[in-house]
């Protein structure tokens, strides 16, 4: 069966090609990568997430910021270096450490600005505009391609044909018709070409954009080399605050410390009648042996029932435990299949300890070590939360 060639494009169409899909990888595989080094915890970016769907589903516009690892732990240190009080050289060695880390922290949230202003965003642009273009007109090259060869075909066994066959029809209409397939096949190659020029000055001028591409790496750079050099004033001078402060306590005069006893705290023991009956140690009878006597130790109608019982109190008369809080929590009246990150899934019947409300529609709680939001109408509430 007889027919024209499928058109083949240059070795050099083919190599840009190829280099367009690598960068169409790379720009997407880019974008996720910094979004990780800048949030690397990924349950933080999914409770994020989680945040902002549920913000935009019940019209509620709510911020949710990356919890920063240096502000989590400088919280943590001013928190119990103002408990222990100030007093404390180690307590205000922590809240100096403390204040500190929550500076890194703030430095580190312009880091995160920075990159995504002038690092991501230029590539979501890239990825959205130039890319999604040249993409564009690749599979409007490849369609007219296709196109272009499939009428030159039909020409080609237009050809054999009419050669093979007795020539009994009318030589206008033979004439009339290779004049169409001709114009249709003029058309189609115009298209082609058309499309051919769009998509080789795309992808030129995509490959060819080394400048901007470059200079967006070196501001990424200059920022985390800017931050860096932040982190790096904020722990000299924490540092020289730090071996002062052990200075301080290193040269503080040790006091001196004497345990003090039951006699000065005024405690009296068991053995001075607890105070209940009004007696004192100077009017207690006491028997040459040493021992009181049995009649104000046992009072009369209960003699001691064995020399050798025990001196633990009767179990019937402890004193009652206090009973432990119970924990904010709730019962699955359904089962709940999580269709975001973040959400929590869980079956019916299932006690989940509640953590925090998000809003009217939702809370934030956990099952089986795992932590996430659902609906408040899947559930019932056992214990409320404070």
């Amino acid at each position: 069966m007889g027919g024209a060639e499928g058109t083949k494009l240059d070795v050099d169409f083919v190599d840009m090609e190829r280099k367009t899909d690598v960068t169409c990888e790379l720009v997407e595989e880019l974008q996720m990568k910094t979004k990780e080094f800048l949030q690397p915890n990924p349950t933080a970016r999914a409770k994020m997430a989680a945040v902002k769907g549920i913000s935009k589903l019940s019209g509620q516009a709510k911020a949710s910021t990356y919890p920063q690892p240096e502000g989590v732990l400088g919280d943590c240190m001013l928190l119990y270096g103002k408990k222990m009080g100030e007093d404390s050289i180690f307590a205000q060695a922590l809240i100096e450490m403390g204040e500190a880390m929550k500076q890194m922290a703030d430095v580190k949230y312009s880091l995160d600005d920075n990159i995504k202003q002038n690092f991501l965003e230029p590539l979501h642009h890239l990825q959205t505009k130039d890319l999604k273009e040249v993409m564009h007109h690749r599979k409007k090259l490849q369609g007219r391609r296709l196109d272009f060869d499939c009428k030159r075909r039909r020409q080609a066994k237009a050809m054999v044909k009419n050669s093979s066959s007795p020539h009994f029809g009318s030589p206008a209409k033979s004439s009339f018709t290779s004049a169409h397939v001709d114009d249709e096949i003029r058309q189609a190659e115009e298209k082609f070409a058309e499309s051919l020029h769009l998509a080789q000055m795309g992808m030129f001028n995509l490959l060819e954009n080394d400048v901007e591409q470059v200079a967006q790496l070196a501001t990424f750079s200059e920022g985390l080399l800017e931050y860096h050099q932040q982190c790096i004033e904020i722990l000299k001078v924490l540092t020289e605050t730090l071996l002062e402060k052990k200075d301080e306590a290193a040269n503080r005069p040790k006091l001196e410390f004497v345990p003090k006893t039951l006699a000065d705290l005024h405690v009296e023991g068991l053995s001075l009648g607890d105070g209940m009956n009004g007696a004192s140690r100077a009017g207690s009878p006491v028997h040459g042996d040493g021992k009181r006597s049995q009649l104000e130790l046992f009072p009369a109608g209960n003699p001691p029932q064995s020399t050798n019982a025990s001196p633990l109190p009767s179990p019937s008369k402890s004193p009652a435990r206090t009973p432990m809080p119970k924990q904010p929590c709730c019962t699955a009246l359904y089962d709940f299949e999580p269709e975001n990150p973040g959400e929590l899934g869980f079956k019916e019947n299932d006690t989940i300890t509640l953590i925090q409300r998000i809003d009217d529609n939702w809370f934030e709680g956990s099952v089986n070590g795992r932590t996430g939001f659902f609906p408040v109408s899947y559930v019932q509430i056992v214990q409320p939360l404070p």
